[in-house]
């Protein structure tokens, strides 16, 4: 099973929680946002939606 973590660049607010709590390093910032340029990586454990108090990150299964 794969996942597709998806970031609403409306919604974020660049606080990096995402960057800091996601163990496969899924996630950079670019321009002051998060962009999950790892995507491919990401184990649908969902703490990067768990952390983001902007409601900003959605894991869809793929």
């Amino acid at each position: 099973m794969a996942f597709n973590p998806v970031v609403d660049e409306e919604k974020c607010a660049g606080c990096e929680e995402c960057v800091d709590v996601c163990p496969v390093e899924v996630f950079e910032m670019v321009d002051g946002k998060s962009n999950p340029v790892n995507a491919e990586e990401c184990l649908g454990c969902e703490s990067c939606v768990e952390v983001c108090e902007e409601g900003a990150i959605t894991v869809e299964e793929i």
